[in-house]
């Protein structure tokens, strides 16, 4: 499923872990041991757990579910964004709002008002508002945007997240977890890796490092997508017959469906 080697994961960096004073002793099985202070990522240990991480993921997709791309920090942003965008999955880039798992009908009252302003602002309508109401409604879709712009087609909660830097994301992971919602997730040496169902031991700030596992992830996602869809096709397909079925009505031979 997936082409990414330990030479991949060498070349990209992902074995570098942060200074060992920063370590999470949770992580102890997952790392090598130390070179000139920093921690060193036992990779043989990043390619089973990655393994089940590209397998969990093409699952939840092969049920029809979404994965929700979590990752606010600077190196993650355009990454993510562009990664969720080819799955055609919801992302959060910028900032985690409280409550966006565990009060997501509160969340989708707020994108709905986004569909709202859309709507005052078209034309036809926008011609009807002052100057000072268009000023106010275009920042305030703005910042609706900037926040909830990436889960606005996001009906339902998703089958799983998917989160770097697990540190920075712990909100995201604490409202995951109360939800009983799978967490997939880069998990450094710093990390608490038994807060995470699909930890991938891996260094959390090399962009090379982000990019190789989250396309990597993104392509296990749409391999599952299109196993889905072509089950649901072969599931719901019309059948087609030449025989016509014949029922007997009060003792008269009618063609089925025939009115």
């Amino acid at each position: 499923m997936s082409s990414v080697s330990m030479r991949d994961m060498l070349e990209a960096g992902v074995h570098f872990g942060h200074q060992v004073h920063r370590w999470n002793p949770k992580m102890r099985k997952f790392l090598w041991g130390q070179k000139n202070g920093i921690h060193i990522i036992d990779l043989q240990k990043t390619v089973a757990e990655f393994r089940r991480a590209l397998d969990f993921m093409s699952q939840v997709a092969k049920n029809g579910d979404k994965v929700l791309y979590v990752g606010t920090k600077r190196q993650a942003q355009e990454i993510i964004e562009q990664e969720a965008g080819r799955a055609r999955q919801p992302f959060v880039i910028h900032r985690w709002l409280g409550g966006m798992l565990t009060n997501f009908q509160t969340i989708r009252t707020s994108i709905d008002r986004i569909d709202e302003i859309d709507k005052l602002l078209d034309v036809g309508n926008v011609e009807k508002l002052v100057k000072k109401e268009v000023n106010m409604l275009e920042r305030e879709r703005e910042k609706l945007l900037r926040n909830l712009g990436g889960i606005r087609d996001l009906k339902k909660l998703p089958g799983a997240i998917f989160v770097i830097d697990t540190v920075k994301e712990h909100l995201a992971i604490d409202e995951a977890k109360k939800l009983k919602i799978p967490v997939i997730a880069l998990v450094d040496s710093n990390s608490d890796p038994s807060l995470i169902d699909y930890p991938i031991p891996s260094n959390d700030d090399a962009i090379r490092a982000l990019t190789l596992f989250t396309k990597a992830l993104t392509d296990a996602y749409l391999a599952g997508a299109a196993a889905h869809k072509e089950s649901f096709q072969r599931d719901f397909a019309p059948t087609s017959s030449k025989d016509v079925d014949v029922v007997v009505r009060g003792g008269h031979e009618d063609e089925a469906g025939k009115s």
